[in-house]
């Protein structure tokens, strides 16, 4: 079992029944369970949904939560049944590996710190002083940029200590992709995608290496999806969205973001929502997406797995809300299951989906 389980912070989950039904390793899959492997950003959902689903049909769903680089690789590999990412392939992409993907859920990323003294909702972030923090050129908690933000905030003289994730992960291109769009320096300097180049800090592995280094050290700034923030209490920045206005990370704020999302005319689903207008749109809000191969060589593997996932679209809403995610909207869903349709058969060209 993956350290996900073994520390104190993501005990804090409240799935602690998960540990016996998911299998976070490499093990071949019993008879009729799905695999997927990918994001770290949508785990909480995920668990949550599998966890009602096999209570209901006895299906379990043996995900590994390697990042969104991983699940990319795995499903190109076809290893498993699914791969989840948080930064969508392209068209082009999608047509060279016969991949076919959609938005599955959508919530919002969250600078976190911990400095002494200083609660969750209380620090307030730009985009150009925390690009400047994670280029390394911002270095103090009392720096002038942060204290002209901050008003009457006390921001202790100490040094900022940078955490970043260690491996391919798109909740790191939904992050990047932010700063890309609000800094030039960013941009020139290091890019948006899965994994970059860090000009400062140190790496933790996924969702939970972030939110575990961040809690461990005096000083820390990561970014994490925000179910991750909550679960292990970790003190959330407020930040200036596109409308230059400070919003915190809510539900209604990433609900506001993704209204903007324009999911029928996006070919392929391809969609990044960082930094929509809005006054209170949350910047980093972004989907998570789910990636399958449109030419299945075992299409009962790929039908069960488009039983859960049609499940989830529709009993799941609820349960994604309280872990503050926004659900897809069912107009959306209806495309999602007509691409289904249309694009994902076994070898003799049926389709493997039934409409129900």
């Amino acid at each position: 079992m993956k350290g996900l389980f073994m520390n104190r912070q993501i005990r804090t989950i409240g799935f602690l029944a998960l540990s016996v039904m998911f299998l976070f390793s490499s093990q071949i899959a019993m008879a009729g369970d799905i695999t997927g492997a990918g994001a770290t950003f949508p785990y909480p959902v995920y668990a949550k949904w599998a966890e009602a689903y096999k209570a209901k049909t006895g299906i379990s769903l043996n995900y590994q939560s390697i990042g969104s680089g991983g699940g990319i690789k795995q499903i190109e590999a076809n290893t498993v049944d699914f791969g989840a990412s948080d930064m969508p392939l392209k068209e082009e992409e999608l047509q060279k590996d016969g991949l076919v993907q959609w938005p599955m859920i959508m919530g919002g990323v969250v600078p976190v710190v911990n400095i002494a003294g200083i609660k969750k909702g209380e620090l307030k972030l730009t985009g150009e002083v925390l690009a400047n923090i994670y280029l390394g050129t911002l270095k103090k908690w009392n720096d002038p940029a942060i204290v002209k933000i901050n008003g009457g905030l006390k921001v202790p003289d100490q040094d900022i200590a940078v955490v970043h994730r260690s491996d391919g992960s798109g909740t790191t291109f939904l992050f990047t992709n932010y700063l890309a769009k609000i800094s030039k320096d960013w941009m020139d300097k290091v890019g948006s995608n899965t994994s970059v180049e860090w000009p400062a800090g140190i790496g933790g592995k996924g969702n939970e290496g972030v939110a575990n280094f961040t809690a461990q050290t005096p000083g820390a700034i990561g970014y994490v999806e925000y179910a991750y923030a909550l679960q292990n209490k970790l003190a959330y920045t407020m930040m200036a969205n596109h409308e230059g206005k400070f919003v915190s990370p809510l539900s209604a704020s990433f609900q506001t973001a993704a209204e903007n999302a324009n999911w029928a005319n996006a070919p392929g689903f391809y969609l990044v929502l960082t930094d929509q207008p809005g006054a209170n749109s949350w910047p980093i809000t972004g989907a998570s997406f789910i990636l399958m191969h449109k030419e299945q060589a075992h299409p009962d593997r790929a039908k069960t797995a488009l039983a859960f996932f049609s499940w989830c679209f529709a009993n799941g809403a609820k349960m994604a809300e309280k872990l503050d995610y926004i659900p897809i909207p069912g107009s959306v869903v209806k495309i999602v299951k007509s691409v289904w349709l249309k694009e994902i058969k076994g070898k003799d060209g049926n389709a493997v989906y039934t409409a129900e």
